[in-house]
This record gives structure tokens, C-alpha cells and sequence, in this order.
């Protein structure tokens, strides 16, 4: 059964179609000596601790209209954190329509609609080349729902939270719920691509690739930073301490790594 954007289809029990949305982002740093790389991970482990992201997975939560019903938060040793949240079960009230519009999504702010069975979690991982001068972070979030909000309301808040050279984003509609007469919706919603759910000022900043399975409501987006300024990859240095090579070879390792990154295999460096 396909759906038209003012289309009402009067369900059997209650949406029970699960939506669930990953957001992986990755930072990127040069860091030359062993120093470097312990202040950059010293820096990311402070600014994305357990509490922080706790208060980022809770704006989540506010913007999706779920209430938080447990959190789990753990900063771990040597580094990294992860923090859990469960959302409660509470009644479904009337969606506005540009709620289930195909457009960017809020800031932060609430919606007054809460939402079934449903958790958001984070998990951090800074971590470095053994001998190549680079460090990254990745902090992956997911966002499980359950009822008619999708989780891709809180995508423009989650890109605006984390400084992002790479992203990848995976949203998924699974399960089915029932009309009235009977009929499966396996979605309840028109959607062609993630892209539909990033303000156009962020795509303007990202080279952007689409790996869509529509048949089974799968949807991949990555994005790339489009411009380079090597000063903004120098942990506490800029590119004027550098020699014309030495800002070369940094460049050269650094554009590799997001390489690496953005397609998902390694490439062999000439």
C-alpha cells in the first residue's frame, strides 16, 4: 500500500513499525609525536565524556518526543564512553503534518508526542595509527523508535553536535502494522533518501553518495567535507610551522585516511 503525504489510513490496533536510524561521524587529526596523541585524545575524551553526551542524547530525545525513562552512562579507561538511554511507553496523540514532512529536522526543541518501546544509544572510540601520525574519534548513535515519529527529525541536531570530516547514516523501517481492512504498511511514510532530512546548507559542505534499497525500505547516505584546510587537522600547531614537504606528506596522509574512510577500503598509497 503506497502512501501520499495526505493520506490517513485508520490502523487495526496501533503503529507498531519500528524505525531506527545509526549516525556514525568521524573526526580527523594529525598528531606527529606520542605527545600530540595523548593531548587530542585527552581533548575528545573531555569533550565528548559521558555527561556531555548524555545531554546530547537527551535533546534526542526531547526532539523525537520520547521521556527518558532509564540512562546508562560509562566513561571508560584509557579512553572512550557510552551512554544508553530507554524511553518510555506513553500514548500516541495527533501528528502534525510537518512533523511527517520530509524536511530538516529541529534543534533542539519538543515535541509533544511520545513514543513506544524505544532507546537511543552512543558509543565513542578515539584511537590512532600505529605509525602513521593520524588519530580519530568515531562516535557512533543509534536511534530505535517505534509509532509514527521517525527518528530522522533528529539528524540535523546530531550533525550540528559533533564536528564532522565524514559521515555515514543508515535508516531502516522494519516490521509491518495493519489497516483497518487488513492490508500490511511495511512504511507510513514517503522518503527517497536520508539527503531529504539534511538542510541544504550542510549538503552545500559534503560530497555525498546514496545507497538506497527501496523495495526494503533500507537507506544509506555518506558525506565527505568537501574543502581541506590542513590548519584545521594540526592539533595545537599551525601549517606555517611546517615545511612546503612536510605540509605535502601531512596532507597527502590525511586525505588518504578520510579516503580510506569515506569508501570503506583500504587503498594502497602510491
Amino acid at each position: 500500500m503506497d502512501l501520499t503525504p495526505q493520506q490517513v489510513v485508520e490502523l487495526h490496533e496501533f503503529n507498531n513499525l519500528t524505525k531506527s536510524l545509526s549516525f556514525n561521524m568521524y573526526d580527523i587529526c594529525y598528531t606527529k609525536t606520542k605527545e600530540e596523541r595523548e593531548s587530542y585524545i585527552e581533548y575528545i575524551d573531555e569533550q565528548y565524556n559521558a555527561d556531555r553526551l548524555t545531554k546530547i542524547l537527551t535533546n534526542v530525545s526531547d526532539i523525537i518526543g520520547a521521556h527518558v525513562l532509564n540512562v546508562s552512562k560509562q566513561d571508560f579507561v584509557p579512553q572512550g564512553a557510552s551512554v544508553t538511554l530507554l524511553v518510555s511507553e506513553g500514548p500516541i496523540v495527533e501528528v502534525p503534518n510537518e512533523i511527517l514532512a520530509e524536511s530538516p529536522g529541529p534543534l533542539p526543541q519538543s515535541v509533544t508526542v511520545h513514543l513506544d518501546k524505544s532507546h537511543i544509544t552512543v558509543h565513542t572510540y578515539p584511537e590512532y595509527h600505529p605509525d602513521g601520525g593520524i588519530s580519530t574519534f568515531r562516535a557512533d548513535i543509534d536511534v530505535s523508535t517505534c509509532g509514527e515519529i521517525s527518528p530522522l527529525k533528529a539528524l540535523n541536531y546530531l550533525i550540528h553536535s559533533f564536528d564532522t570530516d565524514i559521515m555515514t547514516m543508515d535508516y531502516r523501517v522494519r516490521g509491518f502494522t495493519r489497516a483497518k481492512d487488513g492490508h500490511k504498511l511495511f512504511i507510513d511514510h514517503n522518503i527517497n533518501s536520508i539527503q531529504n532530512y539534511i538542510p541544504e546548507e550542510v549538503k552545500n559542505q559534503y560530497d555525498m553518495i546514496d545507497v538506497n534499497i527501496y523495495p526494503e525500505n533500507i537507506f544509506h547516505t555518506k558525506c565527505r567535507l568537501k574543502n581541506f584546510d590542513i590548519n584545521n587537522y594540526l592539533f595545537g600547531y599551525s601549517k606555517d610551522k611546517l615545511s612546503d614537504e612536510e605540509e605535502k606528506e601531512i596532507t597527502e596522509r590525511l586525505q588518504l585516511e578520510m579516503d580510506e574512510i569515506y569508501y570503506g577500503r583500504n587503498i594502497k598509497r602510491d
